[in-house]
């Protein structure tokens, strides 16, 4: 583990539900915080006034996240695929071409964005992934295959980035570190549930673990049926 450097954050998409878990947290660490939203979502970011400093705009404008980036130490980048205008992955590149050298770079994603071949999946989950992305795009409300381009382009960089990849999410009190592997598929991942408070957490712990540099980890709920006792295991 290290735990030098960190100073600075940013959040990128810091009005959701992810995202302000990730601005309390790194509040309650001690560092100062940057956080990145669009315009009509700053009031989400209110519980924090005086705290934490704004920058508004679209997470996938090189100018936007080159001034709210400018100076951190890391960031942390939640990758919404909102609509059908390349919005993950625009906001991927821009963070990968605008934050500070050598700044550890935390991106967000679902399980359904693979690592390489040894990542195995459900038929039901491929049919329930592929079902959802074929209405939402329909819809114009989001693209789920823009978050497997942003990965591509994060996997691609030299970029000191980890992506993390979560299983489905529910709200509850924080029930430790989740418990990472990986590939999607190992048994260990089976029971599919994580707290979004330690989603959260995890992405904050990846700022300082180097362990998990150009590691892109699926993680788990600690306290998941499937996790049970595998917390000290090796991923």
């Amino acid at each position: 583990m290290s735990s030098d450097g960190i100073r600075r954050v940013c959040v990128v998409g810091a009005s959701g539900k992810l995202g302000q878990y990730l601005v309390r947290q790194a509040l309650d660490r001690g560092y100062e915080v940057v956080g990145v939203c669009r315009e009509r979502s700053v009031a989400k970011l209110d519980a924090f006034a005086g705290r934490i400093t704004v920058v508004p705009g679209p997470t996938n404008d090189p100018a936007v996240i080159g001034k709210a980036v400018a100076g951190c130490d890391g960031v942390l980048t939640v990758l919404v695929p909102w609509g059908v205008h390349q919005y993950s992955s625009g906001t991927a590149q821009a963070v990968l071409d605008h934050a500070d050298p050598g700044a550890r770079l935390v991106f967000s994603c679902g399980w359904h964005v693979p690592r390489d071949e040894n990542d195995h999946y459900t038929r039901r989950f491929r049919a329930t992934v592929r079902i959802t992305s074929r209405l939402a795009r329909l819809a114009r409300v989001i693209d789920v295959d823009d978050q497997v381009e942003a990965a591509r382009r994060i996997y691609a960089s030299d970029r000191r980035w980890t992506l993390v990849r979560a299983s489905d999410l529910e709200e509850g009190e924080s029930q430790g570190l989740p418990v990472w592997r990986r590939h999607v598929g190992d048994p260990v991942l089976a029971s599919n549930l994580t707290r979004r408070v330690d989603f959260a957490l995890f992405m904050i712990e990846a700022l300082t673990d180097d362990s998990l540099i150009r590691e892109a980890p699926a993680i788990v709920g600690r306290l998941a049926p499937s996790a049970q006792g595998a917390a000290t295991t090796s991923p």
